[in-house]
């Protein structure tokens, strides 16, 4: 309910759970159509939309969260899919994230555990603009990966650890490799280095010289750029970056050298830092626009900071710890029992508390700094409830809400799992404009006071409609039951059952 919810002010007012609407008959008419567990519909009108709901939680159809619209639909958690406006498929996710599959209608992506994966073009669609959009890949991680473009030089077929080449992945420009660990070469900034094997003995040429026997020495040297060399690593190191072309004439080269865990040092333009017993005592000197002072004692636990443009820390953890840096002011008391933090994000002051990081979990925020601007909140008690309220009568509660607090924004969290911890549910879209639901819309209680309504469904047994000075109380759909219009008194009635709610067709927003 909660995870897709986008906690920004601006946004809140197009959030909500389905409710029922529509055009008010002279007599009371269910807006749901209530045959739980086999089905309950909520027919909107025009401000609305409508939603279904089948065998408890399983069947569902409702408005997609799309820009443009759209439906979702499926058999949860085995099958959600997402449709557009025009009900065409965009993704579809079988036993999220086991399996999922998303198309714009010209290309399309599939993967299995975001381990099987496969990118490409469908066959109908439009020629492409570019060699790059014929782009062909797929990869069973970590054993087989496969490309095919438009280029020859991009393509490559491998299979791990037998033999093969990857191009332009994961920030190299080329890795080569037969019966890895034995042989493996590596292509990068214009360097190609050769393992044999893979990772104690190293040569690299071209761009870069240098050669290793791990882990008691490597070297390697890029001219006018950057020297490492490691010994007994990662305990010894000792590494110069040069001055690029674009820094003024006479900056000096920054250095890092250690001998771990004795001693480290940093040193650049403007820049010094030195740790004793490394990590735990040191400090770090730093000049310029990102002016900052450090002293380190027994770190993490002590540390003390300040620099430019109010960036602080002052900890003595675990009892107490502040720090403000990028604009967030952050508080820790008892680490990690209690954590505060605020910010702006876009001119939207935020406020976030936790307890236990997410045992009670808090975000408020408000449009703007004006103290009359209505302050919107988000509460998660786990594993228990899910509370949002948007400070100007609109807000939703949830029992059970176990996931939303580690799933914030995943709309496929909140399609093919929230629903099924959705004891009860409760939302409002103004001040006496409420719906409740209790077990998956077995038993619902809603009330429209603007409009004098209100309905009361204990699945299909029983149905209590409200319409001004209507009444209607129906068993079993209208087997038996009693109604009162508005210029009469009250007369039994049988097998009378409601006519079907208008829908809405141009009805978009759940």
């Amino acid at each position: 309910m909660f995870a897709s919810v986008p906690f920004r002010l601006r946004a809140l007012a197009l959030l909500g759970l389905a409710a029922a609407a529509g055009a008010a008959r002279a007599q009371p008419a269910d807006r749901e159509t209530n045959r739980w567990p086999v089905s309950v519909r909520l027919t909107g009108g025009p401000d609305t939309a409508e939603s279904w709901t089948g065998a408890g939680p399983f069947l569902f159809r409702q408005p997609a969260r799309e820009p443009d619209g759209g439906k979702a639909h499926g058999f949860r958690p085995f099958w959600v899919q997402i449709d557009d406006a025009q009900g065409r498929l965009r993704s579809g996710h079988l036993l999220y994230p086991l399996l999922n599959y998303r198309t714009d209608g010209t290309a399309y992506q599939w993967s299995l555990f975001e381990l099987v994966r496969r990118w490409g073009r469908h066959a109908d669609a439009p020629p492409a603009t570019s060699p790059l959009e014929h782009n062909e890949e797929f990869e069973v991680f970590p054993f087989w990966f496969s490309r095919t473009t438009a280029e020859p030089d991009r393509n490559y077929r491998a299979l791990f650890p037998i033999a093969g080449t990857v191009k332009n992945k994961l920030t190299l420009e080329r890795f080569t490799w037969t019966l890895f660990p034995l042989y493996a070469e590596i292509d990068k900034r214009g360097a190609t280095t050769r393992y044999l094997p893979w990772p104690f003995l190293r040569r690299t040429e071209g761009a870069a010289r240098g050669w290793g026997v791990w882990p008691l020495y490597a070297t390697l040297d890029r001219p006018g750029v950057s020297q490492l060399d490691t010994w007994l690593w990662p305990l010894g190191y000792n590494s110069v970056r040069h001055p690029t072309p674009d820094d003024p004439p006479g900056t000096p080269a920054r250095e890092d050298f250690g001998m771990l865990p004795f001693y480290a040092r940093s040193t650049g333009p403007g820049l010094k830092s030195e740790t004793y017993l490394w990590p735990f005592f040191g400090y770090t000197l730093r000049d310029g626009a990102k002016a900052w002072s450090e002293t380190r004692y027994l770190w993490p636990l002590f540390v003390q900071g300040r620099g430019a443009d109010g960036r602080m820390i002052n900890r003595w953890a675990p009892f107490y710890s502040h720090s403000i840096s990028q604009g967030v002011d952050k508080r820790w008391f008892l680490w990690p029992l209690v954590r505060h933090a605020t910010w702006d994000d876009r001119d939207v002051p935020r406020e976030r508390t936790q307890f236990l990081y997410f045992l009670w979990w808090q975000e408020s925020q408000r449009l703007g700094h004006r103290a009359e601007a209505p302050t919107a909140r988000l509460t998660h008690v786990w594993p228990l409830v899910s509370t949002w309220d948007n400070g100007a009568g609109r807000g939703q509660w949830q029992l059970l809400s176990p996931l939303e607090v580690f799933f914030p924004g995943n709309e496929k969290v909140r399609l093919a799992w929230s629903p099924f911890f959705a004891l009860a549910r409760h939302e409002q879209r103004a001040p006496g404009d409420t719906r409740t639901s209790l077990l998956w819309n077995a038993v619902t209680w809603e009330k429209r006071a603007a409009e004098e309504r209100s309905e009361f469904h204990l699945g299909p047994l029983l149905d209590i409609t409200r319409q001004g000075p209507a009444r209607r109380v129906a068993i079993g759909r209208g087997l038996l039951g009693w109604e009162r219009r508005p210029g009469g008194g009250w007369r039994m009635f049988a097998f009378d059952f409601p006519a079907k709610p208008e829908t809405s067709p141009s009805a978009t927003a759940q």
